[in-house]
């Protein structure tokens, strides 16, 4: 029970109706606002507007009943939908769903490890990198839409995209761009005013830009493309089970892709839940998170779904609107079935125009833009590494951008890391007694680190031996791997055929431990070695050479 424990168990201690109601509001709330964002994000996919609006519902419900955070809401996901259009366009539906069932085992498998804390490792400078390059490509993708462009299909590749909204140029719309205009406009000035209505707060933006947008379609009779002329509208019901083909010959290559929604998914979802602890102060737990958003990524596919993960703007709704427990997650799910049992018909007339407007305007959101505004206040690595993720991130693949802005961020961690590791000659101030051997004893202090990055230090002092005995105070060095332990007896076996005596002083914690393993306790008399540097020189100088 401990290794798999959902926060829903440890919600209902101390609930009371008042905290019932306030769940329910927030998770009819939440409901309304992911109705339009779930369609939006299914059909940038390349997918029909069901496929997000069942992920919302099987997804976002089992998130909230297994999850590890109280208030996030799970469902589909902007970030995905660049990396899903890819999938569909290159293997097809029915491998997308075999590659969501796959990234559900991962994120499961991550949990279950307890790997749920090494997400928190990757840099801000990546993470910002690709959710500005993601927010990019999602701009891009809509804007066939947003002018209402002749396009038979839009390709995956954004060079190519590039080229064919640039070869269909003149084919702008006039109806659909001041369709996408009006509701782009009115959505920034709703912002805009709800930061000056307090009670405006709560009412969803998107969902009344998109109904306003029906309504004027259809009492103008606009000639632009709706959810019913592209996709026949939205079935009134969920889909029934469906099992989905599984072979090693197809599984094969869409393994790099559903790593990539599972590692996409567990950063979008830890962070998301992050965010909601600073707002709730509480504490999620990551790896629960995982299993759950895991189970809910392998069930859904076999539902007709798509790739499932935490969602900060509709868990942002759920804390801002009252939610503090899974319940308002559960509602949230059960307000989306409501909506397409029962509304499923008035949906057909909704404006693919004013949903690419929408996510335009999540796309803007999404990107930290000011942290380009802000690079010249960062060194050089710390630019080098973001504006490689996001160029990557657009030009290439999410993976290889993460894999070359990984890379370098543990390069510049590295050269950090060596650059604070030193060493430096006792001083003759500190100790009187070695101005009397100057020459044949060599006092050195080491600080910081002795990594393989950092052994260097070694060879240096190598360089500067004495004539009979070398002492080493290692006090202030905090850490030692197996190069640097290599490096030492590679130290010691020098000394060794020169005839020099190495003492070692201040061995403690970590690098005591590493030097019992590495055997250079066994290698060195047990007159060589001292716990502090004071009684290192006094044996030094009192040893006959």
């Amino acid at each position: 029970m401990n290794l798999f424990h959902p926060k829903l168990l440890d919600s209902f201690k101390g609930y009371s109706g008042a905290l019932f109601s306030k769940d329910v509001l927030a998770g009819i709330t939440v409901g309304v606002v992911a109705l339009p964002l779930a369609m939006a994000f299914a059909i940038a996919s390349g997918l029909k507007p069901e496929a997000g609006i069942f992920t919302a519902i099987i997804a976002g419900g089992l998130i909230s009943v297994l999850g590890g955070s109280r208030v996030q809401i799970g469902g589909p996901a902007g970030a995905f939908i660049v990396i899903v259009y890819g999938i569909v366009d290159h293997y097809g539906i029915a491998n997308l769903l075999l590659a969501t069932a796959m990234s559900g085992v991962f994120l499961f498998l991550m949990g279950l490890f307890r790997l749920g804390t090494l997400i928190r490792f990757i840099p801000v400078a990546v993470i910002i990198g690709f959710t500005n390059g993601i927010a990019v490509l999602i701009g891009l993708s809509q804007v066939k839409e947003f002018f209402g462009l002749q396009i038979t299909k839009m390709p995956a590749e954004f060079f190519q995209a590039a080229q064919i909204l640039y070869t269909a140029a003149d084919t702008v719309n006039p109806a659909a761009f001041l369709l996408s205009m009006g509701s782009l406009v009115f959505l920034v000035s709703w912002r805009a005013l709800q930061k000056h209505l307090g009670y405006l707060t709560h009412i969803p933006g998107t969902v009344i830009a998109m109904v306003l947008a029906t309504i004027a379609s259809s009492l103008f009779h606009l000639p632009v493309d709706t959810i019913g002329s592209r996709f026949g509208g939205i079935p009134a019901g969920l889909p029934s089970f469906e099992w989905i083909p599984i072979s090693w010959s197809t599984a094969q290559f869409v393994i790099a892709p559903a790593i990539t929604l599972a590692l996409l998914g567990a950063i979008e979802s830890l962070l998301c839940a992050r965010i909601a602890d600073g707002l709730i102060h509480d504490r999620h737990d990551s790896n629960q998170e995982l299993m759950a958003q895991g189970l809910a990524n392998l069930v859904t596919p076999f539902f007709g779904g798509m790739p499932a993960t935490g969602t900060i703007a509709r868990t942002v709704t759920n804390i801002q609107s009252g939610g503090r427990t899974p319940v308002a997650g559960i509602v949230h799910s059960v307000t989306l079935l409501s909506i397409i049992l029962f509304g499923a018909p008035l949906a057909k007339n909704i404006p693919l125009a004013s949903l690419a407007a929408i996510l335009m305007y999540v796309a803007w959101n999404m990107g930290e833009w000011r942290k380009f505004a802000d690079l010249k206040q960062f060194r050089l690595p710390y630019r080098l590494t973001m504006l490689s993720v996001f160029f990557l991130t657009i030009a290439l693949d999410l993976t290889v951008a993460i894999q070359v802005g990984l890379l370098l961020a543990f390069i510049t961690f590295i050269y950090r890391i060596s650059s604070l590791s030193r060493y430096e000659a006792a001083s003759a101030i500190d100790f009187p007694v070695l101005q009397e051997h100057q020459g044949n004893i060599s006092v050195f202090r080491i600080y910081g680190a002795i990594f393989f990055g950092a052994v260097k230090i070694l060879e240096n002092i190598e360089n500067e031996l004495p004539s009979k005995l070398l002492v080493l105070d290692l006090k202030n060095v905090i850490y030692i791997d197996v190069s640097g332990m290599d490096a030492l007896l590679e130290l010691e076996e020098v000394c060794k055929n020169r005839g020099i005596k190495l003492l070692i002083c201040g061995l403690v914690h970590q690098p005591y431990e590493m030097a019992v393993r590495g055997g250079l306790l066994e290698r060195l008399p047990p007159n060589c070695i001292y716990p502090d540097l004071q009684q290192g020189i006094a044996a030094a100088v009192s040893q006959p050479y």
